[in-house]
């Protein structure tokens, strides 16, 4: 992937090496978490606030926080570059139906990270928190991904990104809070044909709209590259998660989409690069 002909974004906020070290977890506890955090997503905040109370309860370790890497390494090129793409896509998607697209602000932080949602772990891997409205991300997730998800690449992290800013996407445009006004009144917002699922398959179609216009305006795909986001895509989907984790699967518990819809939703996205044809909540197949 091409990445380094984009424009790099100012709206990263580099935080790590400020205090990370605390975090208790080995790289398979880690591994064991995200994937439960990515199968149990039906409110990502629950699980931040339970690893971050498990942390405040254990003795702190004795060593200090980590090492800042150098400023403007190449990992934090990388997310800037992506970051500016998505602000140039939205920026003229929003712009052609007359309104303005606000960017987010994404965060870099290291081992843990305090948000306007609550206290947050590496091993929940990226979240976007509505309430500050910023991206969150510990770049381990990445080496996690590619090592025990069975997903990874450039492309594959861009994808992760991408997605993640389509719950920004969400948030302007007022899709999230009709889902957590659904949860909010009791209802049910799990399950293979729930909002919380359409949520997420909208946000995957957003990322692979994205993906399609920085395409168009850079050519910066290589070989492999599609097949980097769909096999990531594939390996979190619901049914892929819960086969590995309990051997079974289970529809109704169903918060992100199976491995089939979230390709094909990206597909979609990707291959039409039009946000009306993203509107998971009106499709009567998922």
């Amino acid at each position: 992937m091409k990445w380094r002909s984009a424009r790099r974004s100012s709206n990263v906020d580099d935080r790590r090496g400020g205090g990370g070290g605390g975090m208790k977890l080995g790289l398979g506890g880690v591994a064991i978490v995200v994937v439960i955090g990515l199968l149990m997503g039906k409110n990502p905040m629950e699980l931040l606030g339970m690893v971050a109370q498990v942390q405040q309860q254990m003795p702190a370790g004795s060593s200090g926080p980590a090492q800042a890497p150098p400023v403007d390494d190449e990992a934090s090129q990388f997310v800037a570059a992506i970051l500016g793409e998505t602000e140039d896509v939205w920026s003229a998607v929003f712009e052609a139906s007359g309104s303005r697209y606000t960017p987010a602000t994404l965060v870099l932080f290291s081992g843990q990270v305090q948000s306007a949602c609550g206290g947050a772990s590496a091993a929940v891997g990226p979240f976007y928190c509505p309430a500050d409205k910023q991206v969150y991300i510990d770049l381990s997730f990445f080496e996690q991904m590619q090592r025990r998800l069975g997903g990874g690449g450039d492309f594959a992290e861009a994808y992760v990104i991408a997605h993640e800013v389509g719950h920004h996407v969400q948030t302007l445009t007022g899709i999230s809070q009709k889902v957590n006004d659904v949860r909010r009144r009791g209802g049910n917002v799990e399950g293979a044909d729930g909002p919380l699922v359409r949520q997420e398959l909208q946000a995957d179609c957003y990322a692979g709209l994205w993906a399609h216009h920085a395409q168009r305006r850079h050519a910066w795909l290589e070989a492999g590259d599609l097949e980097e986001a769909l096999n990531t895509a594939t390996a979190i989907g619901d049914d892929t998660l819960q086969r590995q984790s309990q051997g079974q699967v289970v529809p109704d518990s169903f918060t992100h989409g199976s491995a089939e819809q979230r390709v094909r939703w990206f597909r979609i996205g990707f291959e039409s690069g039009d946000a009306g044809r993203c509107d998971t909540f009106a499709a009567a197949r998922l």
